[in-house]
């Protein structure tokens, strides 16, 4: 699958799961969703993926984890705060380069309309 069509489903599965709950639940109840909604379109992903650091050539666990990774491709970072702030962003951009990915989805759910909480990102 090339990155659009994962992102155009990532992104399909995120409206299915918000017209369903709505604003108002903790982030861990939106990613159960989501993750449920990929498996039954057949989308691979890997919740709570451990980002190790790299610093001065030394592999460091620093506790760091992905919400959920698509196709090993997309990071999809899940937030449910009043507003997407830019330290969000930076987190979200932080995991790309750590991880070597290109693209990735904030998606924050706390919004009456998803459209408005969803932040596509591209190294």
């Amino acid at each position: 699958m090339e990155l659009n069509e994962i992102t155009e489903k990532i992104i399909g599965a995120a409206i299915d799961v918000h017209r369903a709950l709505g604003p108002g639940l903790l982030e861990s109840a939106y990613e159960e969703c989501l993750c449920h909604e990929l498996t039954l379109l057949g989308v691979a992903f890997e919740r709570q993926r451990p980002l190790p650091v790299e610093y001065k050539g030394i592999r460091l666990d620093c506790g760091y984890r992905l919400d959920v990774l698509v196709e090993r491709s997309v990071v999809v970072e899940i937030k449910a705060v009043d507003m997407i702030m830019p330290i969000h962003e930076a987190q979200l951009l932080t995991y790309l380069k750590l991880g070597s990915w290109r693209l990735g989805l904030l998606i924050n759910f706390n919004v009456p309309i998803l459209k408005n909480g969803i932040r596509r990102r591209i190294l």
